[in-house]
């Protein structure tokens, strides 16, 4: 039996996939500096919810809209924790970030945990952040209290053109366990325009052979497990690149 979800209901129970949508886009800005006591102070910043800090720190219009979207994360994962830890870059002029979020929310008496980590890469200008992008998104939704014993293998990067792997493993043997799941591509911003047909999965997890796009820039796989145990929704960003 083949059963339909439509994205839209998931906002309304709590999976909150939209959430990738906001980090995806070069929505989050930082500072002009990056001395450790600011990163100490973004951190605190963030975990503190204080977006009056966080709007003085973006240029033009990402300055209204930035608070906007982080105001959403807020809303639905209150108490969110945030983590910053800064990276070594090779290109001058470059600054990258690795930020992790986690948090819990009940919804109808059951906790979704989420997991979302991200490498946020950004120049300075003005004193204000510039062109943000975010990379290596992976981010999970799941209320089966990480009982499903589960490994996600999905590249950071690949050459436009070519073919690779997505492998969704479930490690333990499913026996007489009836699953369900899928994977798709999509477009950020018709997120919640796209269904997910969900499919029984008789090999113990999700396995596909896909084609990177032609051209260089990102593309986008968001996926669920249906287990006894529990769901999982997931998201993960896979930067298309000309050479690696």
């Amino acid at each position: 039996m083949i059963n339909m979800f439509n994205l839209n209901l998931f906002k309304n129970i709590g999976f909150l996939l939209y959430l990738f949508v906001y980090l995806i886009f070069p929505y989050s800005a930082i500072t002009q500096t990056l001395k450790v006591d600011f990163i100490r102070n973004l951190e605190n910043s963030l975990n503190a919810k204080d977006l009056e800090f966080i709007r003085k720190n973006f240029r033009n219009e990402e300055s209204q809209n930035i608070p906007k979207q982080f105001s959403k994360i807020i809303n639905d994962f209150p108490n969110s924790k945030w983590k910053i830890k800064r990276l070594k870059s090779n290109i001058p002029d470059e600054d990258i970030l690795r930020i992790k979020v986690s948090g819990e929310k009940i919804v109808n008496g059951e906790i979704y945990i989420l997991e979302s980590k991200f490498d946020y890469l950004f120049s300075i200008v003005n004193g204000k952040i510039d062109e943000g992008i975010i990379k290596n998104l992976f981010t999970t939704i799941r209320n089966d209290n990480k009982k499903i014993d589960i490994s996600f293998k999905i590249p950071d990067r690949v050459l436009t053109g070519s073919k690779y792997d997505i492998d969704i493993i479930l490690n333990k043997p499913l026996e007489e366990v009836i699953i369900a799941g899928a994977i798709k591509p999509h477009q950020v911003n018709s997120l919640f325009e796209q269904e997910i047909l969900l499919e029984p999965l008789a090999s113990g997890g999700i396995f596909k052979i896909t084609r990177a796009p032609s051209k260089p820039g990102m593309q986008i796989w968001s996926g669920i497990i249906a287990h006894p145990e529990g769901m999982i929704t997931f998201t993960k960003s896979i930067d298309i690149v000309d050479e690696i």
